[in-house]
């Protein structure tokens, strides 16, 4: 009887082999982890030209100064997820903060002042949602048509003035808990709350799959209306949370939109990892993203550089995060 060879053993495929957990992460995260990179390296190169740069006080400036950006756009990386934008966030702000110092100094009770402007900011964001989502109106054109409502309504009633004469105890973002500032544990807090609601719950992977494939996702029972409102809601209670620490950061407040601060907080969601075509990315990202403009902006600062130079850096980051996001899907398909 012939003898047959032996054959080799039979490899399983090595592209259907079950990835690593360093692959699944860097998979999951990779946006994320590159921000946080980023920002670790601009700590040790500038630290390494100006020892001050990690002195107490710059720390607390970067890590809690734009906190309220960083919560924000926990907000607006949802309603990106899901498709959407909203570029009317900073005239949001801009009027609730000037509804809660008015508040403030009128008399009312502190905790009026502080959550009266965080229910006023989901209602205004509730109607933008049914707009979008019944009326069939795109969201940039919505919240464009609210953002010149809004500015421009602001500064007809008031006039620009200038609130003042805040009383100590409305000032939470100026206090500490547990030795740290509030600003810091809210957008700590809040962002662990809210990448783990987007990741394990039924609404949070629904709003991937909206953003992901709108179609699909109707077709699988998703109340796509329901959701894009109570997106948008969620939105606004954001929206309200950051105003209150926007607004108590000093002692007064100029009844002004701030200039640029939509911007800021649509960037921070799109480099942290959010898709400005919806369907991926983290709250995670988005606040990582806001460390690293506060970073970039005082590291500036210490190298004597001028701080306008931070709008063109972003400007480049934008750019490469959308072209590394759309090479992805590219690679993907």
């Amino acid at each position: 009887m012939a003898m047959t060879e032996a054959l080799p053993p039979v490899r399983p495929d090595r592209a259907r082999q079950k990835p690593s957990a360093l692959r699944r992460l860097v998979a999951d995260y990779g946006q994320e982890i590159i921000v946080a990179a980023a920002i670790l390296a601009l700590f040790v190169i500038v630290t390494a030209v100006n020892p001050r740069f990690i002195s107490a006080n710059n720390l607390t400036s970067i890590f809690s100064g734009n906190a309220y950006i960083a919560v924000a756009a926990i907000g607006m990386s949802m309603v990106i997820i899901t498709g959407n934008i909203d570029v009317s966030v900073g005239a949001l702000i801009g009027v609730l903060a000037t509804i809660s110092g008015t508040l403030a100094v009128a008399g009312y009770p502190i905790w009026v002042a502080w959550f009266f402007p965080v229910l006023v900011g989901i209602a205004v964001n509730a109607l933008i949602g049914v707009l979008v989502a019944y009326a069939r109106i795109p969201s940039i054109v919505v919240t464009l048509g609210a953002l010149s409502i809004m500015r421009g309504g602001l500064i007809t009633v008031t006039g620009g003035n200038w609130i003042s004469g805040l009383p100590p105890e409305y000032l939470i973002a100026q206090q500490r808990l547990f030795g740290l500032p509030v600003p810091l544990i809210a957008m700590i807090v809040l962002t662990i709350l809210a990448a783990l609601w987007m990741r394990y719950s039924a609404f949070g992977r629904s709003l991937y799959a909206l953003g992901g494939n709108h179609e699909a996702a109707i077709a699988t029972g998703i109340p796509a209306e329901r959701r894009i409102v109570a997106v948008f809601m969620i939105n606004g209670f954001f929206a309200g949370l950051a105003t209150i620490l926007f607004a108590t950061q000093l002692q007064v407040i100029q009844s002004t939109v701030p200039p640029n601060l939509e911007l800021t907080i649509i960037t921070a969601a799109v480099i942290g990892g959010v898709s400005i075509l919806g369907g991926s990315g983290t709250v995670i990202g988005s606040t990582l993203a806001a460390i690293l403009f506060a970073t970039i902006g005082s590291a500036l600062i210490f190298i004597n550089v001028s701080a306008y130079w931070l709008r063109a850096v972003i400007g480049l980051l934008i750019l490469a995060t959308v072209l590394a996001d759309m090479l992805r899907r590219r690679r993907r398909a």
